[in-house]
């Protein structure tokens, strides 16, 4: 519908939330030119005017397939050579006589762009159920066809595809229709990634048709294209729609350097082809090797070719592509790895297996690097027929995975997407939390410039997806939501760590919370460590309506000082000195049944300490001669006293919790102290009087349990007293 809500028989497309006269002639296109720049290979383009002929023609008597979708019924049939073409041919049919009248920019009659798309996909290998709601992506949109219409002739899963792809009205949603639009399609596509398919082949041939719009109407489509669309297409794998996609944008946002690697690959296509006597070498020693394999030479597209010279400076001849190799099966792979290997010089720091740890987006391929005696070396993929199908295709290559099928007593199996990558389900998770549509599209952009993603596991089972450089935050909020405002710390591999610590891929994560009681919510320095838009925008909810701040409670007072009378008696620590005075250190405290020794001090006293107590090395280190102790046998209730060090996460009334476990193991608070927080954590010290030394264990673990205290050890230095 235009923006005026009217529907006329001749007009151009329709003004729309993206771009309402998208469809264009072509821009500058990074194919060859008549310098002599090769021609890259892929898809055909299609005769605009030879499909606009036949449209006006019209269809053509019934039962035959109309002459306009022959070629889309051979690009069909070359992948799906039993496939039905009777939903095509009802669907052209029912596209063509609602588009009709409809003219482009361009000037061809309108059934042409829905043709184009449905030949894009049709060549990347797209079932007929895909095809057919291509054919009719535009007809809800731009036409009297409604979705009940598409629903009773072609049935729920395509009615589903064609409202997924239909755009939200510019004049319903004004600005917000574009970020609303692509939201649409976003949760539509995680219950159909077809949906996004065909909106990818969509965009490509509107990208190549958009010549004749205004350059800053050019430019703000390609940006869009640039920072949704294309991170789309590599996350769902459809490196051939993405391709293409970066050099078109790359035309009309940088011409400059865009007619600058134009020229560079004219001039290297003029000075010979280093590669093609590589992959000549390549197929003689495999097979000599008995291994059956295709040898192709896979020119870098433009985008590719910039970026490696602005990595590697100048660029040799065999810099310009890179040579692939089709095998069989998976371990054909490595057979021809070690061939090329063998027979030539290989780049070890250009080696990664793809097959062994697929990439997020599905990719399998092995690279490797090989030189020869001259010192040219060549980049190499090696993959099987399947992988490299996927590897170009991606989602739309394997077909229909939402075929639930049916279960074991014949009942209909659940819907579910066996493919749906990680970063799709974040972005659905978050984009329920992101109502404004100013925050769901830089939020959505924010996520798509995630170029890798990484695989953690949970401490208690489980994993979680996450974007490289996410932090503990972003793993404490993909994990418990808004739950995580809780959190006071995590431990990554079993060691505590700051929850600004970025993840590795295989880490193990154990979020740590504070009761709901105690919890204080998050800190605003939170945002400067996350990655994922649902823990910046939970943090930031939390922020705007709790504009104070964390609420931190006023420090509880520290327990009351209770002072011995005298120094700690020697227990029952006896040492090898007839009549000499013990006593037990305050420095170290020990109690039975610690490893003990002990040192002469003025007056001919004799000072316990524990073993591995400081003042035992510096006393041995000055010459001191240590004398021998032991423990006897423990009267019935006599006293010790111990020094013991709490390291905790600060949170409210956390000195009130220890003093109240400490109380309820019976011992008494001789002295304590509180360090100021480091980082969010806390170091508590405690000297205290027990009953008897056997309970020292179970007031350990009491304090252990005491939220936010992740340990509990022995002190080794006095304990001030507090004041």
């Amino acid at each position: 519908m235009s923006a005026d809500g009217s529907r006329t028989a001749a007009r151009t497309a329709p003004n729309s939330a993206e771009a309402a006269d998208e469809h264009a002639p072509t821009p500058p296109a990074p194919a060859p030119s008549s310098s002599g720049t090769p021609r890259r290979r892929g898809r055909p383009r299609i005769d605009l005017r030879r499909l606009g002929l036949a449209a006006l023609l019209g269809s053509t008597s019934r039962g035959r397939l109309p002459d306009a979708i022959g070629h889309v019924a051979d690009a069909h049939r070359a992948h799906h050579p039993e496939a039905d073409l009777e939903p095509l041919r009802r669907a052209y049919l029912l596209a063509e006589s609602s588009h009709r009248g409809q003219m482009r920019k361009s000037g061809e009659p309108y059934i042409t762009h829905p043709l184009a798309v449905t030949l894009i996909l049709a060549e990347l290998g797209a079932e007929t159920t895909t095809l057919t709601a291509s054919l009719l992506h535009d007809t809800v949109e731009d036409t009297e066809v409604t979705l009940e219409q598409v629903r009773r002739e072609f049935g729920d899963e395509v009615c589903f595809i064609v409202d997924g792809v239909t755009k939200l009205e510019k004049v319903d949603y004004g600005a917000a229709a574009e970020p609303e639009t692509f939201r649409k399609m976003l949760v539509a596509t995680g219950n159909d990634v077809r949906v996004m398919s065909i909106k990818l082949a969509d965009r490509l041939h509107n990208m190549r048709t958009l010549g004749v719009m205004r350059p800053e109407k050019q430019a703000r489509i390609a940006k869009v294209t640039r920072d949704v669309l294309i991170p789309l297409a590599e996350r769902l794998g459809v490196q051939a729609l993405k391709s293409e996609l970066e050099d078109l944008v790359f035309a009309i946002l940088h011409p400059e350097e865009y007619d600058k690697t134009r020229t560079l690959i004219a001039e290297n296509a003029a000075a010979g082809d280093p590669l093609g006597e590589f992959a000549e070498e390549f197929r003689t020693v495999l097979r000599e090797a008995d291994i059956a394999a295709e040898v192709h030479i896979r020119p870098r597209h433009f985008v590719s070719v910039h970026r490696s010279r602005i990595k590697r400076g100048e660029l040799r001849g065999a810099d310009f592509g890179r040579l692939l190799v089709l095998v069989n099966e998976d371990a054909d792979c490595y057979g021809v790895l070690g061939e090329l290997h063998t027979c030539f010089t290989p780049v070890i720091s250009e080696f990664k297996d793809f097959i062994a740890t697929p990439k997020f987006n599905l990719y399998q391929s092995l690279h490797t690097a090989v030189a020869r005696r001259d010192g040219e070396v060549a980049e190499v993929l090696i993959r099987t027929h399947q992988m490299h199908k996927v590897a170009e295709a991606g989602v739309v290559a394997l077909g229909n995975p939402y075929d639930a099928g049916t279960d074991e007593d014949g009942a209909e199996g659940e819907r579910v997407d066996p493919t749906r990558p990680g970063w799709l389900s974040r972005l659905l998770d978050w984009q329920r939390s992101a109502p404004d549509p100013d925050t769901f599209w830089s939020s959505l952009r924010e996520e798509l410039a995630q170029d890798r993603e990484i695989t953690v596991y949970r401490a208690g089972g489980g994993t979680l997806n996450l974007p490289a450089g996410a932090s503990c935050v972003d793993a404490a909020y993909a994990q418990y939501g808004e739950e995580a405002h809780a959190c006071i710390g995590a431990r990554v591999n079993g060691r505590l760590v700051t929850l600004s610590t970025v993840l590795r891929d295989g880490d193990t994560v154990h979020v740590l919370l504070a009761p709901p009681e105690t919890a204080s919510g998050p800190d605003a320095e939170w945002l400067d460590h996350t990655r994922t838009p649902a823990a910046r925008i939970a943090i930031g909810r939390w922020l705007s309506s709790h504009p104070e701040g964390p609420v931190v409670a006023a420090a509880e007072p520290r327990p009351q000082l209770t002072v011995a009378g005298m120094r700690p008696g020697a227990a029952n620590a006896v040492v090898d000195l007839p009549n000499a005075t013990v006593r037990l250190a305050g420095c170290c405290t020990p109690v039975p049944p610690d490893v003990v020794t002990g040192f002469t001090v003025r007056g001919g006293a004799v000072t316990v300490h524990r073993v591995e107590c400081p003042a035992v090395q510096r006393m041995s280190a000055s010459g001191r001669v240590p004398v021998a102790v032991h423990w006897a046998e423990p009267d019935e209730g006599a006293e010790c006293r111990v020094t013991l060090i709490a390291e905790s996460f600060g949170r409210p009334h956390l000195l009130a919790d220890l003093t109240e476990a400490i109380a309820l193991e019976g011992a008494a608070i001789i002295s304590a102290t509180v360090e100021p927080p480091v980082e969010g954590r806390v170091r508590h010290s405690y000297t205290l009087q027990l009953p008897d030394a056997a309970q020292l264990p179970g007031l350990m673990r009491a304090m252990r349990k005491v939220p936010g205290v992740y340990d509990v050890g022995r002190g080794k230095e006095p304990a001030a007293a507090t004041s």
